[in-house]
């Protein structure tokens, strides 16, 4: 019983965490550079010459407008930590659309779709909370014993 009522905080709190984000994601001045930064970093696990991106259809615009911004990070960060000249061609991905109801980020494609980042707002939130569970269960329940 104590451990259902500690996970159900840890619920509440990822849920609560998904209201604020989505507030938070309206708007475009925070939104823009979160989101060419999801994209880079994506780029630089993927490593390949082209990529494609997939978001939500209400996303095709913001996201088009990231891709220059995120293909010009991506060439300065991979020149400045090899030293090597590389660059990557973004493109949206038209035929695959991410949920309407997901909160955003994107899905980066390579090799016709075989290989994919998921860098999605859910995703990232997910690695975030799970990281942070210790750290949670300490805070709020003395100790962190489960």
């Amino acid at each position: 019983e104590k451990i259902k009522a500690r996970q159900d905080v840890i619920v509440q709190i990822a849920n609560d965490s998904k209201e604020r984000l989505k507030v938070e994601l309206k708007e475009q001045a925070k939104t823009k550079p979160f989101i060419t930064n999801l994209i880079v970093q994506g780029m630089l696990m993927l490593l390949e010459d082209k990529v494609e991106v997939r978001c939500r259809a209400a996303d095709d615009a913001l996201v088009t407008s990231c891709l220059a911004g995120a293909q010009d990070q991506y060439a300065k960060a991979i020149e400045a930590q090899t030293g090597a000249k590389k660059s990557c061609v973004l493109s949206i991905d038209t035929q695959t659309k991410l949920s309407a109801d997901c909160l955003g980020g994107v899905v980066l494609a390579c090799q016709g779709g075989t290989i994919t980042i998921d860098n999605t707002v859910e995703s990232r939130m997910g690695l975030v909370l799970e990281q942070a569970k210790p750290t949670i269960r300490r805070l709020l329940f003395h100790g962190g014993q489960n």
